[in-house]
Protein backbone atom coordinates (compact mmCIF):
# COMPACT_ATOMS: atom_id res chain seq x y z
CA UNK A 1 0.00 0.00 0.00
CA UNK A 2 1.54 3.27 -0.67
CA UNK A 3 -0.02 7.08 -0.58
CA UNK A 4 -0.84 8.34 -4.40
CA UNK A 5 -2.64 11.64 -3.43
CA UNK A 6 -2.23 14.32 -1.01
CA UNK A 7 -4.57 17.72 -0.82
CA UNK A 8 -4.74 20.49 1.28
CA UNK A 9 -7.93 22.36 1.89
CA UNK A 10 -7.94 25.52 3.55
CA UNK A 11 -11.16 26.16 5.95
CA UNK A 12 -12.36 29.16 7.11
CA UNK A 13 -15.88 30.97 8.69
CA UNK A 14 -15.95 34.30 9.66
CA UNK A 15 -18.36 35.37 12.52
CA UNK A 16 -20.86 38.06 12.10
CA UNK A 17 -19.95 41.80 12.61
CA UNK A 18 -19.99 42.59 16.89
CA UNK A 19 -20.06 39.04 17.16
CA UNK A 20 -16.14 38.46 18.04
CA UNK A 21 -14.76 36.59 20.73
CA UNK A 22 -11.33 35.84 22.34
CA UNK A 23 -9.15 36.09 24.98
CA UNK A 24 -7.33 38.44 27.34
CA UNK A 25 -5.35 38.93 24.18
CA UNK A 26 -8.33 40.62 22.14
CA UNK A 27 -11.13 39.43 20.45
CA UNK A 28 -11.07 37.64 16.58
CA UNK A 29 -14.06 37.02 13.79
CA UNK A 30 -12.27 34.14 11.91
CA UNK A 31 -11.93 30.55 12.41
CA UNK A 32 -9.78 29.04 10.21
CA UNK A 33 -7.89 25.80 9.86
CA UNK A 34 -6.22 23.33 6.74
CA UNK A 35 -7.54 19.55 6.10
CA UNK A 36 -5.09 16.92 4.71
CA UNK A 37 -6.90 14.36 2.66
CA UNK A 38 -4.53 11.58 1.88
CA UNK A 39 -5.92 8.93 -0.18
CA UNK A 40 -3.62 5.15 -1.09
CA UNK A 41 -3.64 3.04 -4.18
CA UNK A 42 -6.16 0.71 -2.67
CA UNK A 43 -8.53 3.70 -2.36
CA UNK A 44 -8.37 4.25 0.74
CA UNK A 45 -8.80 8.21 2.83
CA UNK A 46 -7.19 9.41 5.47
CA UNK A 47 -7.57 12.95 7.14
CA UNK A 48 -5.54 15.07 8.98
CA UNK A 49 -5.91 18.87 10.47
CA UNK A 50 -2.93 21.52 10.54
CA UNK A 51 -4.09 24.35 12.83
CA UNK A 52 -2.75 27.07 10.89
CA UNK A 53 -3.54 28.74 7.46
CA UNK A 54 -4.14 27.53 4.25
CA UNK A 55 -1.62 29.60 2.24
CA UNK A 56 1.01 28.97 4.90
CA UNK A 57 0.66 24.75 5.73
CA UNK A 58 0.20 24.30 1.69
CA UNK A 59 3.24 26.43 0.61
CA UNK A 60 5.09 24.11 4.23
CA UNK A 61 3.49 21.05 2.60
CA UNK A 62 4.56 21.39 -0.73
CA UNK A 63 8.38 22.44 0.19
CA UNK A 64 8.84 20.00 2.65
CA UNK A 65 6.81 17.10 2.29
CA UNK A 66 4.78 16.38 -0.62
CA UNK A 67 7.46 14.39 -2.74
CA UNK A 68 8.49 12.38 0.25
CA UNK A 69 4.39 11.45 1.44
CA UNK A 70 3.57 10.51 -2.04
CA UNK A 71 4.80 7.08 -2.44
CA UNK A 72 5.40 6.56 1.01
CA UNK A 73 3.47 3.09 2.77
CA UNK A 74 1.40 4.62 5.61
CA UNK A 75 2.99 2.37 8.38
CA UNK A 76 5.73 4.46 8.01
CA UNK A 77 4.07 6.84 9.80
CA UNK A 78 6.32 7.56 12.78
CA UNK A 79 9.78 8.12 10.28
CA UNK A 80 7.72 11.43 9.25
CA UNK A 81 8.12 13.50 12.70
CA UNK A 82 12.32 12.69 12.68
CA UNK A 83 12.54 13.57 8.86
CA UNK A 84 11.26 16.72 9.91
CA UNK A 85 14.02 17.46 12.43
CA UNK A 86 16.96 16.32 10.61
CA UNK A 87 16.09 17.03 6.91
CA UNK A 88 15.74 19.98 5.87
CA UNK A 89 18.25 20.64 9.14
CA UNK A 90 17.09 23.23 11.61
CA UNK A 91 13.28 23.51 10.37
CA UNK A 92 12.03 21.26 12.82
CA UNK A 93 10.92 23.26 15.68
CA UNK A 94 9.07 25.59 13.80
CA UNK A 95 5.18 26.12 14.23
CA UNK A 96 4.49 25.83 10.58
CA UNK A 97 6.83 22.66 9.61
CA UNK A 98 4.86 21.03 12.81
CA UNK A 99 1.09 22.01 11.99
CA UNK A 100 1.87 20.16 8.64
CA UNK A 101 3.49 17.57 10.41
CA UNK A 102 0.68 16.91 12.35
CA UNK A 103 -1.83 17.11 9.47
CA UNK A 104 0.00 14.45 7.68
CA UNK A 105 0.74 12.31 10.20
CA UNK A 106 -2.98 11.78 11.57
CA UNK A 107 -4.04 11.43 8.02
CA UNK A 108 -1.62 8.51 7.75
CA UNK A 109 -3.25 7.07 11.01
CA UNK A 110 -6.22 7.22 9.81
CA UNK A 111 -5.67 5.13 7.02
CA UNK A 112 -3.40 2.50 9.24
CA UNK A 113 -6.12 2.11 11.64
CA UNK A 114 -9.19 1.70 8.44
CA UNK A 115 -6.74 -0.95 7.13
CA UNK A 116 -6.18 -2.87 9.90
CA UNK A 117 -10.16 -2.48 11.42
CA UNK A 118 -9.33 -0.72 14.48
CA UNK A 119 -9.42 3.08 16.02
CA UNK A 120 -6.51 4.99 16.73
CA UNK A 121 -6.61 5.09 20.09
CA UNK A 122 -6.00 0.95 20.11
CA UNK A 123 -3.18 1.01 17.56
CA UNK A 124 -1.56 3.58 20.21
CA UNK A 125 -1.69 0.62 22.91
CA UNK A 126 -4.75 2.70 24.72
CA UNK A 127 -7.47 0.85 26.73
CA UNK A 128 -11.04 0.39 25.77
CA UNK A 129 -12.44 3.47 26.96
CA UNK A 130 -16.00 4.55 25.27
CA UNK A 131 -16.44 7.56 26.90
CA UNK A 132 -14.48 10.66 28.10
CA UNK A 133 -15.37 13.81 29.95
CA UNK A 134 -15.69 17.13 28.22
CA UNK A 135 -15.28 20.29 29.79
CA UNK A 136 -17.03 23.01 28.33
CA UNK A 137 -14.29 26.22 26.99
CA UNK A 138 -16.61 29.34 27.57
CA UNK A 139 -16.97 32.59 29.21
CA UNK A 140 -14.95 34.12 26.49
CA UNK A 141 -14.17 38.13 26.41
CA UNK A 142 -16.70 39.38 23.66
CA UNK A 143 -17.31 42.46 21.35
CA UNK A 144 -21.24 42.03 21.80
CA UNK A 145 -22.37 43.14 25.43
CA UNK A 146 -24.24 40.36 26.85
CA UNK A 147 -24.70 39.00 31.09
CA UNK A 148 -21.23 37.37 31.96
CA UNK A 149 -22.97 34.59 33.66
CA UNK A 150 -24.78 33.62 30.63
CA UNK A 151 -22.39 31.32 28.52
CA UNK A 152 -21.63 29.14 31.78
CA UNK A 153 -24.78 28.46 32.52
CA UNK A 154 -25.80 27.73 28.95
CA UNK A 155 -23.07 25.07 29.22
CA UNK A 156 -23.98 23.64 32.41
CA UNK A 157 -28.13 23.29 31.35
CA UNK A 158 -26.22 21.19 28.19
CA UNK A 159 -25.32 18.95 31.04
CA UNK A 160 -21.02 19.77 31.86
CA UNK A 161 -19.92 19.21 34.98
CA UNK A 162 -16.68 21.08 34.15
CA UNK A 163 -15.71 24.25 32.65
CA UNK A 164 -13.03 26.66 31.92
CA UNK A 165 -13.44 30.07 31.36
CA UNK A 166 -10.92 33.20 30.21
CA UNK A 167 -9.55 35.77 32.40
CA UNK A 168 -5.92 37.52 32.58
CA UNK A 169 -7.48 40.86 31.43
CA UNK A 170 -6.92 42.25 34.80
CA UNK A 171 -5.93 40.49 38.04
CA UNK A 172 -9.15 43.13 39.66
CA UNK A 173 -11.83 41.87 36.97
CA UNK A 174 -10.59 37.89 37.44
CA UNK A 175 -11.98 37.49 40.43
CA UNK A 176 -15.28 38.40 39.66
CA UNK A 177 -15.12 36.25 36.33
CA UNK A 178 -13.80 33.48 38.77
CA UNK A 179 -16.39 34.07 40.74
CA UNK A 180 -19.39 34.02 39.05
CA UNK A 181 -18.24 30.67 37.09
CA UNK A 182 -18.00 29.08 40.44
CA UNK A 183 -21.54 29.96 41.28
CA UNK A 184 -22.98 28.67 38.72
CA UNK A 185 -20.87 25.68 38.12
CA UNK A 186 -21.57 24.90 41.64
CA UNK A 187 -19.54 23.39 44.22
CA UNK A 188 -18.94 19.92 42.62
CA UNK A 189 -18.14 21.28 39.63
CA UNK A 190 -14.54 21.39 37.69
CA UNK A 191 -13.47 24.58 36.84
CA UNK A 192 -10.28 25.96 34.70
CA UNK A 193 -8.68 29.16 33.97
CA UNK A 194 -6.68 30.74 31.15
CA UNK A 195 -4.46 33.32 31.53
CA UNK A 196 -3.53 32.59 26.99
CA UNK A 197 -0.12 34.00 28.84
CA UNK A 198 -1.24 37.53 28.83
CA UNK A 199 0.52 38.63 32.09
CA UNK A 200 3.99 38.88 33.97
CA UNK A 201 4.65 36.30 36.71
CA UNK A 202 3.52 39.05 39.44
CA UNK A 203 0.30 39.23 37.64
CA UNK A 204 -0.45 36.08 37.54
CA UNK A 205 0.66 34.94 40.88
CA UNK A 206 -1.72 38.12 42.26
CA UNK A 207 -4.60 36.72 40.25
CA UNK A 208 -4.06 32.55 41.21
CA UNK A 209 -3.46 33.69 45.18
CA UNK A 210 -6.83 35.80 44.63
CA UNK A 211 -9.01 33.34 42.72
CA UNK A 212 -7.43 30.51 45.02
CA UNK A 213 -10.54 30.46 47.14
CA UNK A 214 -12.98 28.90 44.23
CA UNK A 215 -10.96 25.85 44.19
CA UNK A 216 -9.62 25.72 40.40
CA UNK A 217 -8.51 22.65 38.80
CA UNK A 218 -5.67 24.39 36.92
CA UNK A 219 -4.38 28.12 35.59
CA UNK A 220 -3.65 27.48 31.61
CA UNK A 221 -0.67 29.51 30.40
CA UNK A 222 -0.49 32.13 33.14
CA UNK A 223 2.83 33.66 30.66
CA UNK A 224 3.75 33.53 27.62
CA UNK A 225 5.54 30.39 26.10
CA UNK A 226 8.27 31.60 25.78
CA UNK A 227 8.96 32.21 29.03
CA UNK A 228 10.00 29.65 30.82
CA UNK A 229 11.50 31.26 33.91
CA UNK A 230 8.39 32.68 34.36
CA UNK A 231 6.89 29.38 34.38
CA UNK A 232 8.82 28.69 36.91
CA UNK A 233 8.60 32.09 39.24
CA UNK A 234 4.52 30.91 39.18
CA UNK A 235 4.95 28.02 39.93
CA UNK A 236 7.58 28.47 42.54
CA UNK A 237 4.54 30.85 44.37
CA UNK A 238 1.28 29.56 43.75
CA UNK A 239 -0.75 25.96 44.98
CA UNK A 240 -2.55 25.48 41.82
CA UNK A 241 -1.54 23.18 39.24
CA UNK A 242 -0.26 25.13 35.93
CA UNK A 243 -1.33 23.98 32.20
CA UNK A 244 0.36 24.39 29.04
CA UNK A 245 1.40 22.70 25.72
CA UNK A 246 -1.31 24.69 22.61
CA UNK A 247 1.73 27.02 21.82
CA UNK A 248 4.25 24.60 22.22
CA UNK A 249 6.01 22.35 19.39
CA UNK A 250 7.06 18.76 19.23
CA UNK A 251 8.56 16.58 21.81
CA UNK A 252 11.74 18.38 22.32
CA UNK A 253 9.35 21.61 23.45
CA UNK A 254 7.55 19.71 25.62
CA UNK A 255 10.40 17.76 26.98
CA UNK A 256 11.42 21.32 28.45
CA UNK A 257 8.39 21.89 29.84
CA UNK A 258 8.28 18.28 31.43
CA UNK A 259 12.08 18.12 32.77
CA UNK A 260 12.22 21.47 34.20
CA UNK A 261 8.82 20.93 36.32
CA UNK A 262 7.13 24.31 34.51
CA UNK A 263 4.10 22.87 34.67
CA UNK A 264 1.72 20.15 36.20
CA UNK A 265 -0.51 19.60 32.82
CA UNK A 266 1.06 19.36 29.51
CA UNK A 267 -1.39 20.16 26.61
CA UNK A 268 -0.54 18.66 23.35
CA UNK A 269 -2.74 20.54 19.96
CA UNK A 270 -3.16 17.26 17.92
CA UNK A 271 -3.30 20.13 14.83
CA UNK A 272 0.42 21.55 15.92
CA UNK A 273 2.47 19.22 17.84
CA UNK A 274 3.79 16.90 15.48
CA UNK A 275 0.39 14.92 15.45
CA UNK A 276 -0.45 11.36 16.92
CA UNK A 277 3.29 9.91 17.14
CA UNK A 278 4.61 13.16 18.44
CA UNK A 279 1.72 12.98 20.98
CA UNK A 280 2.21 9.59 21.90
CA UNK A 281 5.80 10.26 22.49
CA UNK A 282 5.23 13.44 24.64
CA UNK A 283 2.96 11.60 26.41
CA UNK A 284 5.07 8.57 27.62
CA UNK A 285 7.49 11.39 28.67
CA UNK A 286 4.85 13.17 30.68
CA UNK A 287 3.51 9.79 32.60
CA UNK A 288 7.27 8.87 32.91
CA UNK A 289 7.72 12.07 35.27
CA UNK A 290 4.12 11.91 36.25
CA UNK A 291 3.11 15.21 34.74
CA UNK A 292 -0.34 14.70 33.33
CA UNK A 293 -2.01 14.95 29.77
CA UNK A 294 -5.00 17.00 28.67
CA UNK A 295 -5.06 17.56 24.86
CA UNK A 296 -5.48 21.52 23.89
CA UNK A 297 -8.73 21.36 21.25
CA UNK A 298 -9.56 24.75 19.51
CA UNK A 299 -9.50 22.69 16.08
CA UNK A 300 -11.95 21.50 13.30
CA UNK A 301 -13.72 18.43 13.98
CA UNK A 302 -11.04 16.66 12.22
CA UNK A 303 -8.42 17.58 14.95
CA UNK A 304 -11.00 16.90 17.61
CA UNK A 305 -11.04 13.08 16.43
CA UNK A 306 -7.36 13.05 16.56
CA UNK A 307 -7.65 14.74 20.23
CA UNK A 308 -10.38 12.15 21.10
CA UNK A 309 -8.69 9.09 19.74
CA UNK A 310 -5.42 10.33 21.40
CA UNK A 311 -6.53 10.91 24.91
CA UNK A 312 -8.41 7.84 24.87
CA UNK A 313 -4.90 6.34 24.68
CA UNK A 314 -3.54 8.09 27.46
CA UNK A 315 -2.06 6.12 30.35
CA UNK A 316 -3.99 6.19 33.85
CA UNK A 317 -1.04 6.46 35.99
CA UNK A 318 -0.34 6.42 38.79
CA UNK A 319 -3.79 6.33 38.80
CA UNK A 320 -5.44 3.12 40.37
CA UNK A 321 -9.44 2.72 38.83
CA UNK A 322 -9.63 3.70 42.46
CA UNK A 323 -8.60 6.90 42.07
CA UNK A 324 -11.05 9.28 40.06
CA UNK A 325 -9.62 11.42 38.04
CA UNK A 326 -11.61 11.53 34.61
CA UNK A 327 -9.95 12.48 31.17
CA UNK A 328 -10.89 15.71 30.71
CA UNK A 329 -10.82 16.99 27.08
CA UNK A 330 -11.64 20.52 25.64
CA UNK A 331 -15.09 21.18 24.10
CA UNK A 332 -15.57 24.79 22.95
CA UNK A 333 -18.68 26.35 22.86
CA UNK A 334 -18.41 29.30 20.72
CA UNK A 335 -19.58 29.28 17.41
CA UNK A 336 -17.73 27.31 15.12
CA UNK A 337 -19.59 25.60 12.12
CA UNK A 338 -16.15 23.95 11.18
CA UNK A 339 -16.12 21.67 14.09
CA UNK A 340 -20.16 21.38 14.86
CA UNK A 341 -20.98 20.73 10.76
CA UNK A 342 -18.17 19.09 9.31
CA UNK A 343 -18.99 15.72 10.31
CA UNK A 344 -21.83 13.23 9.02
CA UNK A 345 -22.31 12.41 13.03
CA UNK A 346 -20.71 15.56 15.05
CA UNK A 347 -19.59 15.19 18.27
CA UNK A 348 -22.10 15.72 21.40
CA UNK A 349 -21.10 16.66 24.43
CA UNK A 350 -24.64 16.72 26.16
CA UNK A 351 -25.17 15.20 29.09
CA UNK A 352 -21.26 15.77 30.27
CA UNK A 353 -19.77 12.53 28.54
CA UNK A 354 -18.04 12.33 25.10
CA UNK A 355 -18.35 8.98 23.06
CA UNK A 356 -15.28 8.09 21.96
CA UNK A 357 -15.27 6.48 18.39
CA UNK A 358 -14.87 3.02 18.10
CA UNK A 359 -14.50 2.76 14.50
CA UNK A 360 -11.27 2.18 12.29
CA UNK A 361 -9.27 5.06 12.34
CA UNK A 362 -10.22 8.26 13.70
CA UNK A 363 -14.02 7.32 13.46
CA UNK A 364 -15.32 9.76 11.94
CA UNK A 365 -17.03 10.79 8.25
CA UNK A 366 -16.63 14.30 6.59
CA UNK A 367 -19.96 15.49 5.29
CA UNK A 368 -18.90 16.64 2.01
CA UNK A 369 -21.08 19.34 1.33
CA UNK A 370 -20.23 20.89 4.77
CA UNK A 371 -16.66 20.48 3.54
CA UNK A 372 -17.41 22.88 0.35
CA UNK A 373 -19.28 25.29 1.91
CA UNK A 374 -16.62 26.23 4.05
CA UNK A 375 -13.37 25.92 1.63
CA UNK A 376 -11.44 28.91 1.06
CA UNK A 377 -10.17 28.35 -2.05
CA UNK A 378 -13.28 28.13 -4.20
Amino acid sequence: MEITSLETIPLEHELPEGRGLGDARGFGRTRATTLVRLETDDGLVGWGEAFAPGSIAAATIDELFRDDVIGMDPFDVESLADGSYTDPYHFGGDVFVQSALSAIDVACWDIVGKSVGRPIHRLLGGRERETLTPYASTMYYTAEDRPLEEPIQEAVEEGFTAAKIKIGADPETDVERVRVAREVLGDDGTLMVDMNGNYRPHQAIKTANAIAEYDVAWIEEPVPPENPSGYRDVKAKVDVPLAAGEAHYGRFDFKQLIDDRQVDIVQPNLGRCGGLSEARLIADMASTENVAVRPHIWNSAVGMAAAIQFAASVSDYPHTRNVPEPMLVEFDRSTNPLRSELLEEPFDPAGGVLEVPQEPGLGVSIDEAALARYRADE
